[in-house]
């Protein structure tokens, strides 16, 4: 199961740890793993365009955090947007996907 976890503090988000293996079929077939990880992906890769200094990256084997350092609008936007997707994957896929 792939578990999302998010750390805010006042209502803003400042880190999200993604770890875990949806398991919805084999590596590389895996349709649910395929549309986080590309839903994630795209999210920080279009946050470090506008700005790298947003967000810091630690790659861990099966697991990603996502740590906020700065937070303007654009960044919250675009962050709670890659939530939202994952929060309709979890509604379609519950045994595989958990955002706690």
């Amino acid at each position: 199961m792939i578990k999302v976890f998010i750390e805010s503090t006042n209502h803003r988000i400042n880190k999200i740890i993604i770890n875990g293996h949806a398991k919805y079929d084999d590596y590389g077939k895996d349709i649910v793993c395929s549309a986080a990880s590309t839903c994630v992906i795209t999210t920080v890769n279009g946050i470090s365009e506008i700005n790298d200094q947003y967000l810091n990256i630690v790659e861990n084997k099966d697991e990603l955090i996502i740590e906020i350092k700065e937070n303007d609008s654009v960044c919250e936007k675009l962050i709670k947007n890659m939530l939202n997707i994952l929060e309709d994957l979890e509604k379609q896929y519950p045994k595989n996907i958990k955002i706690k």
